[in-house]
């Protein structure tokens, strides 16, 4: 059983900062990619930020510049720092994680999703 704890989420105004923090636990070998999505009422999910084991990145063009992630992989925890943020960037910002649970067989694992918005 894998479980993605997010915590983090809340009301900020614009041009302010927050910081999420997903933690994973369970019985879990390894973890490859982990990363954030997002959804805002009446869109489709999106990518914001993802990065891998080795600590290379990967930003939706709409954040880049303002959102940073990062993970620490001794504590299974995956973070997002997010600046200067934008009344668009209000949405349910989702942890999701590709975890290796026996040596032959990986998954997807998401998070239950932590509130963002941005007033203006």
């Amino acid at each position: 059983q894998v479980q993605l704890v997010e915590s983090g989420g809340g009301l900020v105004q614009a041009g302010g900062s927050l910081r999420l923090s997903c933690a994973a636990s369970g019985s879990i070998i390894s973890i490859n990619t982990m990363g954030w999505y997002r959804q805002a009422p009446g869109k489709q999910r999106e990518l914001a930020a993802d990065i891998n084991s080795g600590g290379s990145a990967n930003y939706v063009d709409s954040v880049k510049g303002r959102f940073t992630i990062s993970r620490d992989n001794a504590k299974n925890t995956v973070y997002l720092q997010m600046n200067s943020l934008k009344p668009e960037d209000t949405a349910v910002y989702y942890c999701n994680a590709l975890i290796r649970i026996t040596r032959a067989f990986e998954s997807r694992y998401w998070g239950q999703g932590t509130q963002v918005t941005v007033s203006s």
